[in-house]
């Protein structure tokens, strides 16, 4: 079953931004989303200006990054998607993030004295760095893809870069090891956001992403809140504190569901949270990008709350 992020958009040329540069992580990963292959692709430094061009009108969809298993949560993303102008998650795409080290065609290994990367490339790859080049002096960039350019322009001063298959290959450059980060298990997750319209159909394998902030700060609030969730049978994919920005220890929620706002389970959660709470904010119902279903507790599947509905009219009007 397709959601809206599967088809076309209306303009003849689809129109997608991304958090660039070109030959970054997320450029990689965009090449993945349905269209995007024939799609105008137009990078944006910084996660703001991505966001902003999808609320103006400039491009029909975004792509960012918004979590990352060694990392953790992007701030600008979760930050942005809290108090910007509404956007609505349609999809996600899970990217294992592997690094290759590269360099001018020519150059050996053991030739490198000088390597740039991302500061977050270079934690990642810190102990293989260590090992391999350990006469090499480490220089941080704004991005992976801005270390492969340094490293092709032969008066930079730099002998290679550590960053993504697609930004080496962008820019002609050599690889002398591939597969070099120190967790080779780590992942990016990245989401793709549109102007809100209604919300893509269900496909047994869905998240709901919310932002939920509480009324008073007391003993039990958060529990308050999970509690909507827990009763209902719903289990939670990610739950991360973000400041609210109004005062030292006040914190809202960002919390990934698993379900669809169109599961009664969910549904009932929701309206539970938009009572206890002082403000849900919804970004979206998707289809998982590993597409695993929920398992679903007795007494809580969509036949379950229609049947007890069923009851409780037949309470109030029998006969």
């Amino acid at each position: 079953m397709s959601d809206a992020s599967d088809q076309p958009v209306q303009n003849p040329t689809p129109r997608y931004g991304y958090f660039g540069p070109e030959g970054t992580f997320t450029h990689q990963a965009l090449l993945s989303v349905p269209h995007a292959d024939r799609a105008e692709q137009t990078p944006y430094l910084s996660v703001a200006a991505c966001l902003d061009a999808v609320r103006d009108g400039e491009v029909d969809a975004g792509l960012v990054p918004i979590e990352n298993s060694v990392e953790g949560g992007v701030s600008a993303t979760l930050d942005n998607l809290t108090y910007g102008r509404p956007l609505m998650i349609t999809r996600e795409v899970l990217l294992p993030v592997q690094f290759t080290l590269f360099a001018r065609p020519g150059t050996r290994l053991d030739e490198v004295r000088c390597v740039v990367t991302h500061p977050h490339a270079a934690a990642q790859c810190r102990d293989w760095l260590a090992a391999n080049v350990p006469a090499a002096t480490i220089t941080t960039e704004g991005s992976t893809a801005a270390a492969a350019a340094a490293v092709a322009d032969p008066e930079s001063g730099f002998d290679a870069a550590v960053c993504s298959q697609i930004a080496g290959e962008l820019h002609k450059l050599t690889p002398l090891a591939t597969e070099i980060a120190d967790n080779t298990s780590a992942v990016t997750r990245f989401i793709l956001l549109r102007r809100p319209a209604p919300v893509g159909r269900p496909t047994g394998a869905d998240k709901t992403s919310l932002v939920l902030f509480m009324k008073i700060d007391h003993s039990g609030a958060l529990l308050e809140l999970l509690e909507q969730f827990a009763s209902r049978g719903v289990n939670l994919c990610r739950i991360e504190s973000r400041p609210t920005k109004t005062a030292l220890g006040s914190y809202c929620f960002a919390i990934d569901a698993e379900g669809h706002i169109d599961d009664e389970r969910l549904a009932e959660a929701m309206m539970g949270l938009h009572r206890v709470s002082a403000q849900v904010i919804f970004l979206g119902s998707y289809p998982r990008a590993d597409a695993t279903q929920p398992d679903i507790l007795a007494g809580t599947t969509n036949s379950d709350y229609t049947a007890a509905r069923d009851w409780l009219n037949h309470l109030r009007n029998p006969g």
